[in-house]
């Protein structure tokens, strides 16, 4: 979902984060008001005045999404779902859970926080608003407020939309999980009732693109293909969770892995183990002794005539959370690691010592079987 994303502050013990999308659509924002919404709103302002207030008003946004999504965290942690953070990107923001809500109650009140917040937000910039016009403060400063009352009444019946993921989705999954009982069932519910809303964005976009509001169509369309991409990723993210769910790293991984020591060549490695095995990562033992892994990434940093000079141990990188694992640890752990990490392979290191690999392609072969046999 994300691209490169930069850490700004933490808020309440919440890392937030910026991924670089959101330049673009700051940027989109400032543009969109401070050329086309404040002029109308106050045409006798000057240009320059605009610009300002367009820049106030993508500043008052970020920070409407960042209490939107900082309201499902809170109410996230207090039943007891841990959190990576917030981030926000071209869509809007997220507040990232490493897993779903314990109980439909749960859910439906992570789920509400966020609209609640932004209501919230909508009533005292109202609020401010009338205070404003009381006390004649000037047009720039009402016009900014105003901007941010319509945004987040906008966000609020948006995300109020009972379409997964967005917040109305996931308060209607609360509800059918809670009758059901059956988390996957109101998952898939809500996910194809998301991926029809999604269909619905698309086709205005395409509307309104042939019917001139081109820059309208296109960000129509943009929301609609997120939407469709993120209901149907995070069914399928539900059912890996389920189906690794009781599963520890110990059931998949090869307990006589393929090591390399650590004074063989470049040249002796590359030959008779990346060409012969085509795996992109081999622990490094001395003995019984693992001193870390070897990995093609820093290989093909090389140049080839350096490939007979070079040992392995001149690329060994030392164990790591990043690159080891514990043979007890839930397999969704390994998963979620090998994401974070992009590599597809883990040592499995028990007291110091190496006691497997595990891989993704084990991982993925059992979810796919598991799925295929148990899933309806």
């Amino acid at each position: 979902m994300f691209g490169r994303r930069f850490e700004l502050f933490t808020l309440f013990g919440f890392k937030v984060r910026i991924d670089t999308s959101w330049i673009f659509l700051a940027i989109l924002v400032t543009w969109t008001i401070g050329t086309g919404l404040f002029p109308a709103w106050y045409p006798d302002l000057s240009p320059v005045t605009h610009w300002i207030m367009g820049a106030a008003g993508a500043i008052g946004l970020f920070a409407s999404i960042v209490l939107h999504e900082l309201a499902h965290s809170i109410i996230a942690r207090q039943h007891g779902v841990m959190m990576r953070g917030i981030t926000l990107f071209i869509f809007g923001g997220v507040a990232e859970m490493t897993d779903e809500p314990p109980s439909p109650k749960a859910e439906f009140q992570v789920a509400i926080a966020g609209p609640v917040a932004s209501l919230l937000v909508a009533l005292t910039c109202l609020t401010l608003g009338a205070a404003g016009t009381i006390v004649r403060w000037p047009d720039a400063i009402g016009g900014v407020v105003k901007y941010l009352a319509v945004i987040n009444g906008i966000l609020v019946v948006f995300n109020l939309v009972p379409a997964f993921p967005l917040d109305g989705g996931r308060v209607l999954r609360s509800i059918l999980w809670n009758w059901k009982n059956n988390l996957s069932w109101a998952t898939y519910v809500t996910s194809r009732i998301g991926v029809g809303f999604s269909f619905l964005l698309i086709g205005l976009g395409v509307l309104n693109a042939v019917t001139g509001n081109l820059v309208g169509g296109i960000w129509y369309f943009l929301i609609g293909m997120f939407l469709r991409g993120a209901a149907n990723m995070s069914y399928q993210q539900l059912l890996v969770r389920r189906s690794l769910e009781g599963e520890t790293v110990r059931r998949f991984m090869h307990v006589n892995p393929i090591t390399v020591t650590p004074d063989i060549p470049i040249s002796t490695l590359v030959e008779e183990y990346v060409y012969k095995y085509h795996f992109k990562m081999f622990p490094v033992v001395d003995g019984e002794r693992l001193i870390g892994c070897v990995r093609t990434r820093e290989i093909k940093d090389l140049s080839r005539e350096t490939w007979m000079q070079k040992t392995v141990r001149d690329l060994t990188i030392e164990c790591s959370d990043e690159n080891s694992i514990h043979p007890d640890t839930d397999a969704i752990a390994a998963l979620s690691k090998m994401n974070q990490s992009g590599t597809s392979r883990l040592m499995v290191v028990e007291n110091g010592r190496l006691v497997g690999v595990i891989t993704l392609k084990d991982l993925l072969r059992f979810l796919s079987l598991r799925v295929e046999l148990e899933q309806p």
